[in-house]
């Protein structure tokens, strides 16, 4: 997934705005920029800038990541790369 990320978005640039761990989970409130200069879902490289909003659960076992949980604001983003209008 994030080398589809890194393709289309070479500068992605990922800000951890908050971290939460307590027992064997990490929580993060992120903000993820790029502009996206190649080919992403099907959706040519159109020069225009993502800034989106990101929260991510992981849970640790024997310090490996072994399940995770993400939402994103994939809406935003496509409305920012304009291939569905803003309301």
């Amino acid at each position: 997934m994030m080398n589809m990320f890194y393709s289309a978005f070479p500068d992605l640039k990922v800000t951890v705005n908050q971290l939460v761990a307590e027992r064997d989970l990490v929580v993060g409130h992120m903000t993820t920029e790029g502009t996206q200069t190649g080919e992403f879902m099907g959706i040519p490289a159109s020069g225009k800038k993502i800034s989106i909003t990101e929260m991510n659960m992981v849970r640790i076992s024997n310090g490996k990541a072994v399940e995770h949980w993400g939402l994103a604001n994939a809406m935003v983003m496509m409305q920012q790369l304009g291939v569905i209008p803003e309301q």
